[in-house]
């Protein structure tokens, strides 16, 4: 018994030793990320990509533009802006202000409060300033809203960012920009999908109307040539009538003249022979003829 407990205990360790090299992989994974997004141009390149994603979930890629030139006579140019009716491009800029929320955290850890507070107001100031920049350089009605959006790419950055007191309406005030995360962006994008999926049927309901008007004046002008022809028709019926009567009274009138057979009655006359045939009596005549 006492064998068979340590051979337990030995099986134990050795899956205690196995999850710990897991996560000392993982640890290591964690640390490589770490690395990579202490660089800023990698830290713009993931809220860059991670933006575009969601762009490409929810529009089409006629509907947004990549690096959008939203001012004249300039270099400056919007990562991303979506394309509204009139051709209205929406300015949306990715941000990723990381050190200083890293440093609140830690300070929140330390329960430093007056760490806190300082890596609050820095974390502040790095918001209020690129919106500033977005403001500046993107913002340029009619070309452009009167508004644009900065994205924040990371769910917790944002929240923290929301807690700020008066951040978020300040920046909508001041600068016109309007801060997302990526459940907001995602809930904002989807509802502009929803707006072109209606402005699209209202265009084809337009188009649709415009047709049927065009139908309906054709249909007018059928009406017309269709009392036209009843009117023709009318005057013809009412010529072989006439025709019908005149000839029945010319019959009347030559009731007692006696009739000539059909061949002397075309010599007489100077008709061809059997010119008066029926059309497939004619038609066999001419048939054996050509042969």
């Amino acid at each position: 018994r006492l064998g068979d407990s340590f051979k337990t205990v030995v099986e134990q360790l050795e899956r205690v030793h196995t999850g710990l090299g897991e996560m000392k992989t993982l640890a290591a994974g964690v640390g490589d990320l770490k690395k990579v997004l202490s660089n800023v141009s990698a830290r713009g390149n993931f809220g860059q990509n991670q933006l575009n994603a969601l762009l490409e979930q929810f529009l089409s890629p006629e509907q947004y533009v990549k690096n959008a030139a939203v001012k004249q006579d300039t270099q400056e140019r919007v990562e991303f802006a979506v394309r509204l009716p009139q051709d209205v491009l929406l300015p949306i800029d990715a941000k990723f202000p990381k050190e200083d929320h890293e440093r609140l955290l830690a300070a929140a850890e330390r329960g430093d409060a007056d760490a806190v507070a300082e890596a609050g107001k820095a974390l502040e100031e790095a918001v209020k300033r690129e919106a500033k920049k977005i403001s500046d350089k993107y913002i340029n009605p009619p070309r452009t809203t009167d508004f644009a959006i900065l994205f924040l790419p990371s769910e917790g950055l944002y929240a923290e960012v929301l807690r700020r007191a008066g951040l978020f309406d300040h920046i909508q005030r001041e600068f016109h920009v309007t801060l997302t995360g990526p459940a907001t962006l995602t809930a904002f994008l989807n509802a502009l999908q929803m707006g072109f999926r209606s402005l699209a049927i209202q265009k084809r309901s337009s188009e649709v109307w415009q047709v049927l008007g065009a139908v309906r004046t054709e249909f007018g002008n059928y009406t017309k040539v269709v009392d036209k022809l009843r009117k023709n028709l009318d005057t013809a019926k009412d010529s072989v009538e006439n025709l019908g009567r005149r000839a029945r009274m010319m019959g009347i009138k030559l009731k007692d003249i006696e009739t000539v057979d059909g061949p002397a009655a075309d010599n007489l006359l100077g008709f061809a022979p059997d010119a008066l045939a029926a059309p497939d009596e004619q038609d066999e005549q001419d048939s054996v003829a050509a042969q």
